[in-house]
């Protein structure tokens, strides 16, 4: 159920996309027209008749019908236009004049406030088709659906349905061909009425306006059906034209009208009412939120190449002065920190990993004492420890009761002034609480953030998620290490000044995130947090799916509650108002808002590859991981780290990505829900051995002897 919703919403976001493709002709568009063909089995009477056919009777031939002299009937193709449609429209009002539109139902989907302006201003509305297919190409499914599409659309932009009809890249009478006649034939079958013209004023061709009037003029008194265009590129020669026609044609006798009022004929519109009305209401609905979807995911798309771009570039930067600072000769954080420290080890059904963890402890080469603080586990975890016989390791148990209860009992059993915090599936190296503890040489420093890495990187995912800690985790921490808006000390390797600890009240319940929010309150309370990167800790990343999507989408709400428990920051002054002014907004850029628009590239890199350009979405997708490519090689090059894991990056950005987008979306929907979330043990194998250590036995019983 918990990935049902995220699931809908890639959908829906999916289906609006296709939605706006379908309307603005980029799916299913057929372009191809047809050369002229043979002529001999098209009546005469219809080659040599005027530019209306009626084929609508089953029982007698099709007639041909023309326009009285005097009269003169404008049409218009291919609108509305949201620029030069209210622009024809107005010079007809100015005249008086009415006019018979022909609109494709791609346009009067997008634009139905002016198909209304067209009914009720007096003009007469015909069908185009829907996307503009030369019919003759098409089967009569398609032509069916073309045409109940574009009626559908008139339904909900005007409430009419209408029986004109004006076949794409037609032409006159005489140009009615063996490909042609048998569309029209059926076309009057289902109840339409052909229309055609006799003056075409090529202002496709923008000759002009003197050229358009010219053009557009009849001979003599001749009744015409006069083509012009509203839509389909610049039409303010049109515009210009119509300025000078109109008037001109007045003055010359003619009455500009609609079709059936030249021909005498009841209106060529009809209301549509009941579930036909509605249909057509909903599609003029769904395609406007189509749109605008597109266009929020444009600007989406907008912003995220800015975020991308400025975190990246931040990173590079920050994290190279970072590297020097820390790397320079005589660089020391303060007076070398002997003293003992406490190490925590909160475990919770830790057996397959507790003894690697507590083994790694004794090889450290900094003095300290282990407290094993066992959380109502039901696999034995304590009696393992307490079996292994080891100097200057404690276990405490306490029913389950979560991680923060945890620490904090940790933290009173602790001896000493310096508190080190680890997971029950981490192993140290023998140097990484020296390193680790060397910050608090500074009197300002309140707690320090170790280097997680990836210890099971052997498989795909485990892959995947080294590049994600070593490129997205550490390289963050050198540059939130600079900017003194440190947002979390991870929770495999991190330690604290007990002073730092009180002051704030320990260890919060409060958010899924509890090392989030214990970092953002020592930033809050003034201290700071730093990165030491020699720190290094090897935990067991998730190994399936399903442990993955647990462990982030518990990361990521976390980190959203964590946001809102701390906003007061934001208005507060002090090292809490810095904090929140700087702090609070990169956090919610880089780790909440920034990942959530990421997939915004990948649905538009598929939709361009379906649906074109292909090429230059192409070339951008690529741009766009070739700097993702060049920050990775950089991360691991800072963490000397081997550079074959970045071969998996081109398929990371493609699937793994996307799994973290649907986790964070799962936690916005949490969140806006109200839900909340306990503390998820995952399944662990206790394969993470540090570098160079001996293996351990694998058994249960040898895993349980004890040692002197």
């Amino acid at each position: 159920m918990r990935y049902l919703l995220p699931c809908l919403v890639l959908v829906a976001v999916l289906a609006m996309l296709m939605l706006r493709g379908y309307v603005h002709s980029e799916i299913l568009a057929d372009h191809r027209v047809r050369p002229p063909v043979a002529t001999d089995q098209v009546p005469d009477r219809i080659l040599d008749g005027g530019p209306v056919i009626d084929a609508r009777s089953a029982s007698q031939p099709a007639k041909s019908l023309s326009i009285p002299d005097g009269r003169l009937v404008l049409t218009f193709d291919d609108g509305p236009d949201p620029e030069w449609t209210p622009k024809v429209l107005d010079q007809l009002k100015k005249y008086h004049a009415h006019a018979v539109f022909f609109v494709t139902g791609t346009m009067a989907s997008r634009y139905p406030a002016l198909v209304k302006r067209m009914v009720d201003e007096g003009h007469e509305v015909g069908l185009h088709t829907f996307s503009h297919p030369d019919l003759s190409y098409q089967t009569r499914t398609r032509t069916n659906w073309e045409l109940t599409q574009n009626q559908l659309a008139l339904a909900g932009a005007a409430g009419v349905r209408t029986s004109l009809f004006r076949p794409p890249y037609s032409s006159f009478a005489d140009a009615m061909d063996n490909r042609s006649w048998p569309v029209t034939q059926y076309i009057g079958s289902l109840g339409y009425i052909t229309v055609l013209d006799s003056v075409d004023s090529e202002d496709w061709r923008r000759p002009g306006a003197a050229k358009i009037v010219e053009g557009a003029t009849p001979k003599g008194r001749q009744g015409s059906i006069v083509l012009m265009h509203d839509s389909g590129g610049d039409r303010s020669q049109t515009v210009e034209a119509l300025g000078r026609y109109l008037p001109a044609m007045q003055e010359r006798g003619f009455r500009l009208v609609n079709l059936t009022e030249a021909l005498g004929a009841p209106s060529a519109l009809t209301p549509v009412t009941g579930a036909d009305l509605w249909k057509g209401k909903a599609w003029v609905a769904a395609v406007a939120l189509s749109d605008n979807v597109t266009e929020v995911m444009v600007v989406g798309l907008a912003v995220i190449g800015v975020l991308v771009l400025v975190r990246f570039g931040l990173m590079l930067v920050l994290s190279l002065a970072h590297a020097r600072k820390v790397r320079r000769p005589g660089f020391h954080w303060g007076d070398p920190v002997t003293e003992p420290v406490s190490v925590l080890v909160p475990a919770y059904n830790e057996r397959e990993c507790i003894a690697n963890t507590v083994r790694s402890l004794m090889e450290s080469g900094h003095p300290i004492e282990v407290v094993v603080i066992d959380d109502g586990s039901t696999d034995g975890t304590a009696d393992i420890v307490e079996e292994m016989w080891l100097p200057n390791v404690h276990v405490v148990r306490q029913e389950n009761a979560g991680k923060p209860a945890a620490l904090n009992n940790g933290i009173a059993h602790a001896r000493h002034d310096i508190i080190v915090m680890m997971d029950g599936d981490t192993v140290f190296e023998p140097s990484t609480v020296g390193e680790l503890v060397q910050p608090f040489g500074d009197p300002r420093v309140g707690a320090v953030a170790g280097n997680a890495k990836v210890g099971n990187r052997d498989t795909l995912i485990g892959a995947w998620q080294h590049i994600e800690y070593v490129m997205g985790f550490n390289l963050d921490r050198r540059m939130y290490d600079l900017l003194r808006c440190m947002p979390t000390i991870p929770g495999a390797v991190g330690a604290f000044r007990r002073q730092a600890l009180e002051r704030v009240g320990g260890m919060s319940d409060d958010t899924l995130a509890e090392d989030t929010d214990i970092t953002m309150a020592l930033h809050r309370d003034g201290w700071r947090v730093v990165y030491a990167e020699r720190a290094r800790a090897w935990t067991e990343a998730p190994e399936s799916v399903q442990q993955l999507w647990s462990q982030r989408y518990r990361w990521s709400y976390g980190t959203m509650q964590a946001i809102w428990k701390h906003r007061g920051a934001l208005v507060e002054r002090g090292p809490s108002g810095r904090f929140g002014r700087v702090g609070l907004p990169l956090v919610s850029l880089f780790m909440v808002l920034a990942p959530l628009l990421a997939p915004l590239i990948d649905v538009f890199l598929l939709y361009g590859l379906v649906f074109g350009p292909t090429g230059k979405t192409v070339v951008a997708w690529l741009g766009v991981l070739l700097v993702q490519a060049v920050c990775a090689a950089y991360a691991f090059r800072l963490d000397r780290e081997r550079m074959t894991h970045l071969i998996s990056l081109p398929l990371q950005q493609i699937l793994y990505r996307q799994l973290m987008y649907v986790v964070l979306l799962q936690s916005w929907i949490t969140a806006l829900t109200g839900g909340r979330l306990r503390w998820q043990k995952l399944r662990r194998t206790g394969v993470v051995e540090a570098p160079g250590s001996v293996p351990s036995p694998r058994g249960r019983s040898e895993e349980r002897r004890p040692v002197a």
